[in-house]
């Protein structure tokens, strides 16, 4: 990755829907070199895909709820398990393994509260290997960035 790269990637952060062509003066690059670049770029796994950012509250699901997970097992079967049931629910937007006191940290959307209810009734707590969970809701976001900083 050089410089070109990285201001390649910056600005398709910005706006990935940009013409090759708008790109290309942007970055100072003709298209053909410009789309081997994007190409490479993508098939090393550093681009992984290209979306629309949506407003979850006018798609009817303003709630974020964070909850913390203690695991029963640490093994590497038992997270591998736990990971590949998470997967499943729709409601789970990210998910990472923690160091510390808990050992993941979920963020899930909902319509309301008693719509997390129903995932936490009906899918969280259906799912083997949980010691604990802890929930915390979101008031509002503060800061949420898509684009990564530039190193």
């Amino acid at each position: 990755m050089d410089n070109i790269d990285r201001r390649i990637i910056a600005a398709l952060q910005r706006d990935g829907r940009q013409k090759l062509a708008d790109l290309s003066a942007t970055i100072g690059l003709s298209p053909t070199p410009l789309a081997r670049r994007i190409t490479r770029l993508e098939g090393a796994g550093v681009i992984t895909g290209y979306a629309a950012r949506v407003d979850q509250e006018k798609l009817g699901l303003p709630l974020n709820a964070f909850i913390f997970v203690e695991l029963e097992h640490h093994t590497r079967d038992a997270i591998k398990t736990f990971e590949t049931r998470l997967r499943r629910f729709d409601e789970v937007m990210e998910c990472y393994l923690m160091t510390g006191t808990r050992d993941v940290l979920i963020r899930v959307v909902a319509v309301d509260l008693a719509g997390f209810d129903r995932f936490l009734e009906d899918g969280l707590m259906q799912t083997p290997g949980i010691r604990s969970m802890r929930s915390s809701f979101a008031l509002r976001t503060m800061i949420r960035r898509n684009a990564l900083p530039e190193v």
